[in-house]
């Protein structure tokens, strides 16, 4: 019963996910190669909504579900990170047609070969965990 927000959150995620074709590959594909705006009009969206987020949280200085701060990386610290984190991030996205909140998405929706690339996206944060420690953070 305490997850049932989440869930439900979820839910709509994927709806809104299928219902604006985020999840197609075929919609992917179109970005990837400069054929169509329709991804980076979503994109765009998601990454002005997620500034205005980030602005009102250190405004109002919101805290997580626990009462924890929420804090940030300077960005001189993060930068390198951020864009290794991301060719790697962006080339999994090119190859297997999906990040992971899609990849999701299309496995409800029945497309079994998304299995394949969930399954390597949980190893692949599997082996992060292991060899973190050992990274340049």
């Amino acid at each position: 019963m305490k997850f049932l927000k989440f869930l439900l959150l979820g839910i709509v995620f994927g709806i809104v996910m299928a219902k604006s074709e985020a999840i197609s590959w075929f919609r992917i594909q179109e970005m990837f190669r400069f054929q169509a705006f329709h991804m980076y009009g979503i994109i765009g969206t998601a990454v002005t909504l997620g500034v205005i987020g980030v602005a009102l949280i250190k405004k109002f200085n919101i805290r997580d579900f626990h009462g924890n701060p929420i804090t940030f990386y300077p960005k001189e610290k993060a930068f390198v990170r951020y864009l290794v984190g991301g060719i790697i991030f962006g080339l999994g996205w090119a190859l297997s047609g999906a990040c992971p909140g899609p990849m999701v998405v299309n496995i409800g929706y029945g497309f079994l070969s998304m299995v394949v690339v969930f399954f390597f996206a949980v190893v692949g944060t599997y082996f992060y965990g292991i060899v973190k420690d050992k990274l340049p953070h």
